[in-house]
């Protein structure tokens, strides 16, 4: 398949991350492997919709254990046995003497994390609790990740490398609102959950700054769906647990699942 017909699948925005995938793709019909960094959702997908068109290719992905949201992936030529792989990942744990981690979020951690140099590829799942934290990481950066990793936001820290079979995966914390919209956009939806007015919600909707799904999003008036996964820069994620029906006036019940 050419080139401008792959491309017209994706966004403008993933035609770089196409372009790296079907590299690899191509190396495996080659009898290469490649080990990618950690990927997200949408970008699992675009690895795997690639590696569909050839016969000869298969896929392993793994992000440290079974539920993991950001996994690696290991791309082999279709005799390559892969269960046995190495797939280079890394548990580290976070502690601190103070007891100020209680204090501390999911953006604390890993904005410490890219303050020491770190790129986001290289950093799985990151699992917050009130006594620290635990993360994932390539394998080839951990040791570099757990030397110079000291300070989370202001607090001291230790940090431990542990073996997988020592991760506590922390249970997702979801906030539930009910919210009555007037219909299902996105630009209406965001704005309620984040308490901002419509107009300011548009600048970053149309900057790019918005995912559905892990997709980049930039039509404010695309509907949304039980299931669907939204994120906004610099505010957080959350997701549509249920579109609950219809108001005699005509607006949607919905319930929202906010991270937090």
């Amino acid at each position: 398949m050419q080139t401008e017909q792959i491309y017209a699948h994706f966004h403008p925005d993933e035609h770089r991350f196409v372009d790296k995938a079907a590299e690899w793709v191509a190396r495996a019909e080659q009898h290469m492997v490649k080990l990618t960094d950690f990927l997200d959702p949408r970008q699992a997908f675009i690895v795997s919709a690639l590696a569909n068109r050839s016969r000869d290719i298969h896929i392993r992905f793994d992000g440290g254990h079974e539920h993991a949201e950001r996994k690696r992936a290991f791309i082999a030529p279709d005799y390559r046995v892969l269960d046995k792989e190495d797939m280079g990942i890394s548990l580290i744990s976070v502690t601190s003497l103070d007891n100020k981690l209680k204090d501390l979020d999911h953006g604390d951690y890993m904005g410490s994390i890219l303050a020491i140099g770190m790129k986001r590829d290289k950093v799985g799942d990151i699992y917050v609790t009130d006594q620290g934290c635990q993360f994932l990481v390539a394998i080839e950066v951990a040791d570099y990740m757990r030397l110079n990793l000291q300070q989370v936001h202001r607090v001291h820290v230790q940090t431990t490398l542990l073996s997988l079979d020592q991760l506590e995966p922390a249970k997702t914390r979801l906030e539930e609102q009910s919210l009555s919209v007037a219909s299902l956009r996105l630009d209406g939806i965001v704005s309620d959950v984040y308490h901002l007015s419509r107009a300011k919600i548009l600048i970053p909707i149309k900057a790019g700054r918005c995912k559905v799904n892990w997709k980049q999003e930039e039509d404010p008036s695309k509907p949304l769906k039980a299931g669907d996964m939204v994120s906004l820069q610099g505010f957080g994620r959350f997701q549509v647990l249920e579109v609950e029906g219809v108001t005699k006036k005509g607006r949607y019940r919905v319930k929202i699942g906010k991270y937090v």
